[in-house]
């Protein structure tokens, strides 16, 4: 799938060095075969020395070496950099792009470039645990969407749309979704704490019920809601608790925090300014 090509990141941050331990440790592609780039020139040291890539601070540089070529850079890079890149981008070549919020047309239009994938992973995909949204222009050609396929596996799972607006749904509910998931974590290890367990031990247990009930309920292929009754009995401790957490409002408030992150990501398409959490 890769043979004779070769990967330019352009943007070697946490992401980047995902895909890049990824790709290498599944053996998609050799050493040899990746060019990163960065401003930074010990993290270009380190990725050298640790993965035995060839590295560069000349985002031209990298363009012109890949015939595939990863933006995994910070949004706000995005007007210093495809205009480096602009016209050393070959028109048989395919730029992927995981910068969040980042339209294909804003991406095709400041590379001059029409083979454009866009993609939105989420932060689990540093240890390969992510699940990534994808879509692509119809100049992408199927033997380069199976490319990007494979690159983003190395991530974890990728699903493909059809539609680019899938992928502010995607950036609202999975990219977004890590930080739910942790805050309603540390939300029940407090409550552990307050309850008179050590934060150790309170941790242990929160991180495990999180793992073992999204495990189980993948494998179950039940509807989640069912899973719920299964575990609350009439007048039992998980019915009690329920009780107040619907009293709440929890259901309402998590809805109207995704659609609120749905709402910044189609305002980020747009070009305001990011004040959210970087991923790069």
């Amino acid at each position: 799938m890769f043979q004779d090509k070769t990967i330019a990141f352009i943007g070697s941050g946490v992401m980047g060095e995902a895909m890049i331990r990824g790709l290498i440790a599944q053996k998609s592609v050799t050493p040899a075969q990746i060019i990163a780039s960065d401003p930074w020139q010990p993290r270009l040291d380190l990725l050298s020395e640790r993965y035995a890539i060839a590295v560069t601070k000349d985002n031209r540089e990298a363009a012109e070496a890949g015939q595939i070529i990863v933006l995994s850079i910070k949004p706000q890079s995005v007007p210093l950099v495809l205009p480096e890149i602009r016209g050393h981008v070959r028109s048989r070549d395919l730029l992927l792009s995981i910068i969040a919020g980042m339209p294909i047309r804003k991406l095709a239009d400041g590379a001059a470039h029409a083979a454009v994938v866009r993609s939105m992973p989420n932060t689990p995909a540093q240890i390969g645990q992510g699940i990534t949204v994808w879509t692509a222009t119809r100049e992408v050609t199927d033997e380069q969407k199976e490319q990007a396929r494979a690159i983003l596996a190395s991530l974890g799972k990728e699903i493909f749309v059809d539609e680019e607006d899938y992928l502010d749904m995607a950036t609202a509910l999975s990219g977004s979704g890590p930080g739910y998931v942790f805050m309603m974590m540390e939300a029940m290890i407090d409550a552990g704490v307050h309850l008179g367990f050590s934060r150790r031990i309170a941790e242990e247990l929160v991180f495990q019920t999180m793992a073992g009930s999204v495990e189980y309920a993948a494998q179950s292929g039940k509807h989640v809601a069912e899973l719920r009754n299964q575990v609350t009995s009439p007048g039992g401790t998980t019915a009690a608790a329920l009780y107040h957490m619907e009293k709440g409002g929890l259901r309402t408030v998590i809805s109207r925090g995704i659609w609120a992150a749905y709402q910044r990501s189609i305002e980020l398409g747009k070009g305001k300014p990011d004040k959210g959490p970087d991923l790069q």
